[in-house]
């Protein structure tokens, strides 16, 4: 028998041990996005992406985040992770590789034996035989594996959604804070025209000319250090979708929409839909089907082998079987299995911990909303038309020769502290309710920021 003809005859028999066993592609499996910007394109590795278009002109939060999530290079690399990870699981649902043996018995020695008229010639085809289910098994740990890195990317996703949101909040605030001190330097300014007249005029000391420049020169310096944080709160903005200038000239939305906050116990209801709650209960499953695996690993597998045999010296072709089992005498995996329920465990507290934390973080972010909308609401109503009017009486005051300057720059001073206070205070709510909609998920009743687009 030729050796072709061994082969072609080992290579039936593996067919026939391998009939059993089906290949089957990974499916890809992502968690239902959260509510919170579900309608918003987000970058797939199997979509193609629109290709980069620097925005310019006004740009609203809804364009904000649509040029993160499609172009942020992070939430890219985790799009590519999941990938992976259905790669891998497509590797551990595939069959171990048969093997090809060739052996030659009985030549090249003495006597009889010298050269190669006696030799016999033996082709083989062995196949591993996974008893316990462990292909299936492991599958469908490395498959929970893919489920979990879906998990990351709903994550991350939040997470750009997230630190767009609260940048462009940072740039709306930038531009209030540089349009506030470029209003406060005129007011300064004008003040100090007033002050230049009456020194003219013999009615004040020149003292007070030059005492009214100083707080001109601060609102200068206070104009100044606004323009250039705003630049760094547009540059920080653009960087989340990978431009290193930024190309936009304004940011559009208004601060000054507030509403009340919703009861804490309607937020807390939601708090399962946080990825980084939801996702342990997948985490569970994975361990789970881990410690399947390995208790399926304590089971020996079998080696089966087939082949032809072909004796030189009478001609005669004969075929060979067997069948090979490791005894499991020390072996049997007793630190895997160990391993594996040690994990499952831990998985449960880290489980209860992510659900601790978050309920934490979300009573803080609450309490800062609630405080955030309480102060901005009561300067707003209360104390900046106070400050307001205060200012306005005593310049005109001052002009008339009611007030000394003491009490003019005492009542400029406070409206410049009030509308800073209140500008931070729109800012802390803003950024505070971007926190808790990271938290719940879920978008809160009205959007705010965005000219009452929808996120």
């Amino acid at each position: 028998m030729r050796l072709t003809t061994l082969v072609a005859g080992a290579g039936a028999l593996w067919l026939v041990l391998a009939c059993g066993y089906a290949f089957a592609a990974p499916e890809a499996a992502m968690p239902e996005p959260r509510p919170l910007g579900r309608e918003i394109p987000t970058f797939q590795v199997t979509i193609e992406p629109p290709k980069f278009q620097a925005p310019a002109g006004e740009l609203t939060l809804r364009q904000a985040l649509a040029l993160a999530l499609l172009h942020n290079p992070e939430l890219a690399s985790f799009s590519w992770e999941v990938r992976a990870r259905e790669a891998q699981t497509l590797q551990a649902g595939l069959l171990p590789n048969p093997e090809l043996g060739i052996e030659m018995e009985n030549f090249a020695g003495g006597g009889e034996f010298s050269g190669t008229e006696s030799a016999e010639t033996t082709v083989t085809l062995s196949q591993l035989i996974e008893l316990g289910d462990k292909r299936g098994k492991r599958r469908a740990a490395s498959a929970l594996e893919t489920d979990l890195a879906g998990w990351d990317f709903e994550t991350r996703r939040l997470d750009v959604l997230t630190a767009t949101a609260k940048s462009f909040v940072a740039t709306l605030a930038a531009q209030e804070r540089h349009a506030q001190a470029a209003e406060l330097a005129d007011l300064a300014e004008r003040f100090f025209r007033t002050v230049s007249e009456r020194v003219e005029a013999g009615k004040v000391s020149p003292i007070e000319q030059t005492r009214a420049q100083i707080p001109l020169s601060a609102a200068h310096v206070a104009q100044n250090r606004a323009r250039l944080e705003l630049e760094t709160a547009r540059q920080e903005l653009a960087a989340l979708w990978g431009e290193n200038t930024a190309s936009f000239k304004r940011a559009v939305g208004s601060l000054e929409r507030i509403a009340p906050v919703p009861p804490q116990e309607q937020m807390v209801s939601l708090i399962e839909r946080n990825p980084d709650v939801a996702r342990w209960k997948t985490e569970a499953q994975q361990r789970s089907a881990r410690l399947d695996l390995e208790r399926a690993n304590a089971i020996p597998d079998l080696t089966l082998f087939a082949g032809g045999r072909n004796i030189q010296e009478t001609g005669d072709n004969v075929f060979v079987a067997g069948i090979s089992i490791p005894l499991p005498l020390f072996d049997r995996n007793q630190g895997g299995i160990a391993a594996a329920r040690a994990a499952q465990s831990r998985a449960r507290e880290e489980g209860r911990a992510a659900y601790n934390q978050a309920i934490t973080a979300l009573a803080t972010r609450y309490r800062d909303l609630s405080s955030a909308f309480l102060e901005a609401r009561t300067l707003r109503e209360d104390i900046l038309p106070a400050a307001g009017q205060s200012f306005e009486a005593a310049n005109i005051g001052y002009r008339e020769g009611k007030f000394g300057f003491l009490e003019v720059l005492d009542a400029q001073r406070t409206l410049f502290e009030v509308g800073g206070q209140y500008l931070d205070a729109l800012a802390s709510y803003h950024q505070a309710r971007v926190e808790v909609e990271r938290l719940i998920g879920t978008p809160l009743e009205t959007d705010n920021v965005n000219n009452g687009q929808e996120k």
